[in-house]
């Protein structure tokens, strides 16, 4: 869990989360090393493109596309958190999409993007099977957004 998400939630998710954090830190520890790389492009808000000419698709999230409500906000908050930096990349079962994206968890700074991106209003939590080593934490993670109507989840 990020200091950054953890300090904005309820305390209830609080507690959901820390349940979570142990399953979560002994999945890392039996898990292939992270890869770092740089990104060089901001392609929306739940993919980017690294150093290499590969494209990273996050796992576990869904942000709005061109032309969908909260596009824009959506692509903006991952360039902010993620354009021109080292990001480090953990991979779950699959490697890539259909379309040929790396699939992946991002991690920038001590902040999972992934989870930041649901946190803040920018993206759904989303599962797509056989990716879910983090879904719990990121459906949490949206219930909260919901719950103080952040982002897509304000009310009109």
């Amino acid at each position: 869990m990020t200091g950054q998400v953890a300090s904005r939630m309820s305390p209830r998710s609080k507690i959901a989360t820390l349940l979570l954090f142990p399953v979560m830190t002994l999945t890392l520890a039996c898990q292939e090393p992270l890869v770092a790389a740089k990104v060089i492009q901001v392609i929306d808000g739940d993919t980017i493109a690294i150093e290499g000419g590969y494209h990273v698709r996050y796992i576990g999230i869904d942000a709005p596309e061109k032309d969908e409500f909260y596009y824009l906000e959506a692509r903006q908050a991952n360039e902010e958190l993620v354009k021109g930096k080292r990001v480090r990349l953990e991979k779950d079962i699959s490697d890539k999409d259909r379309y040929g994206r790396l699939l992946r968890y991002v991690y920038v700074d001590g902040t999972f993007v992934n989870a930041e991106m649901v946190w803040q209003g920018y993206a759904r939590a989303e599962t797509y099977t056989p990716d879910v080593k983090y879904q719990v934490y990121l459906e949490a993670v949206e219930k909260e957004a919901r719950q103080t109507e952040r982002g897509i989840w304000r009310q009109k």
